[in-house]
């Protein structure tokens, strides 16, 4: 199964919104097959597997296959993997986790328990899940797994007053977050980043045939159709007023424009999210000013921070959040901390919100 999930990671920045499955099949303690779910309507991992047993001239009847997910069991975009483990002949199938996709749930195993097939599931199931976090808050809640990305001194600062902030980190730690933004289906930033440091938002030292997809919170529509984010097309504006002239602008570029407003005539980010839930974004990867970061967070739209620390301190200058004053510790935000890895001379922290609609 470790092998499996090793297959696994190998579509981390590809197979979006599809979960990233790695499967390895096994004959007296011999791999004679492996494969990882390809990019959406290409082969799942179990019929990579068999296809590459069949290549090494291997039967695979009897043999045992390894898979981080349960075998789907419904007509997708391809044909149901249970079938194709069925007709082939296997003996054993080890699943790390059952698919919480109510279209599976369960169902695959069953299918395949039916047809005689030894089955079981568990194996491995924390690191199977770590690897398809979005994807299962997708299917149990309905949104997006969003991580927020912060660089910051060691006394919590982002920029200078006058908005200098680079490099605040190193070399390794901007690569790294590269990696981070490469695995999410969509990067979401303010207006207020875009007019301020004009970024591309799009990843970069990675090979990532699928770019994320870029978003923008403006309100207002404010942004420049010159503006860098927009190149090439694809972007989603949000936004809370509706503009007939600059929305036909923005779609003549190739974006798209979605009006969500609230009842404060800004955008209405708890249903942005669900609105994207209903896109299909597993990942949501949020690189924000200390405003949107401040109201993502207020609005309990965030479930994880991806902070990196540089040891250095900048004194009186810009936080990471815009969090209002409190008046009692009880008003805190609480989280817990899910990994502590120093990158060259930073140091990377996963912190997790604790609230009731974070998933276990």
């Amino acid at each position: 199964m470790t092998l499996a999930l090793a297959w696994a990671e190998r579509g981390m920045y590809t197979t979006s919104p599809n979960p990233h499955i790695g499967c390895v099949i096994v004959r007296d303690g011999a791999v004679i097959g492996a494969g990882v779910t390809q990019q959406v309507g290409g082969d799942h991992a179990e019929i990579q597997a068999l296809k590459d047993a069949q290549a090494r001239g291997h039967d695979v009847r009897g043999a045992t296959a390894y898979v981080t997910l349960e075998p789907c069991s419904h007509h997708g975009r391809t044909p149901p993997c249970a079938d194709a483990l069925v007709r082939a002949g296997v003996g054993r199938v080890v699943a790390a986790m059952e698919d919480p996709n109510p279209l599976v749930a369960g169902q695959g195993m069953a299918r395949l328990a039916a047809a005689g097939i030894a089955v079981s599931s568990g194996l491995l199931a924390e690191q199977a899940y770590e690897l398809n976090i979005g994807f299962f808050s997708r299917m149990t809640r309905g949104l997006p797994w969003v991580r927020m990305k912060t660089a910051a001194s060691l006394d919590g600062m982002t920029a200078l007053h006058n908005g200098a902030s680079q490099w605040i980190t190193g070399e390794r730690a901007r690569a790294d977050g590269h990696a981070w933004r490469a695995r999410a289906c969509a990067i979401l930033t303010g207006i207020g980043t875009v007019k301020a440091d004009d970024p591309q938002l799009n990843v970069r030292g990675i090979d990532t045939p699928p770019q994320p997809i870029r978003i923008v919170i403006d309100s207002r529509l404010e942004i420049d159709p010159s503006a860098k984010i927009l190149q090439g097309g694809g972007t989603w504006i949000v936004a809370a007023v509706r503009d007939a002239e600059k929305g036909a602008a923005l779609r003549a570029l190739g974006n798209e424009v979605i009006l969500l407003p609230n009842a404060s005539g800004k955008v209405d980010l708890p249903e942005l999210m669900r609105e994207l839930g209903r896109r299909q974004i597993n990942e949501l990867h949020v690189e924000a000013g200390s405003k949107l970061n401040g109201s993502l967070i207020r609005e309990g739209c965030v479930d994880e921070l991806l902070v990196y620390l540089a040891p250095l301190l900048l004194g009186d200058a810009q936080g990471m959040f815009a969090l209002p004053a409190l008046t009692h510790l009880s008003q805190k935000k609480s989280l817990k901390f899910h990994e502590v890895k120093q990158i060259g001379a930073d140091v990377r922290l996963l912190a997790r919100f604790i609230h009731s609609s974070t998933p276990t």
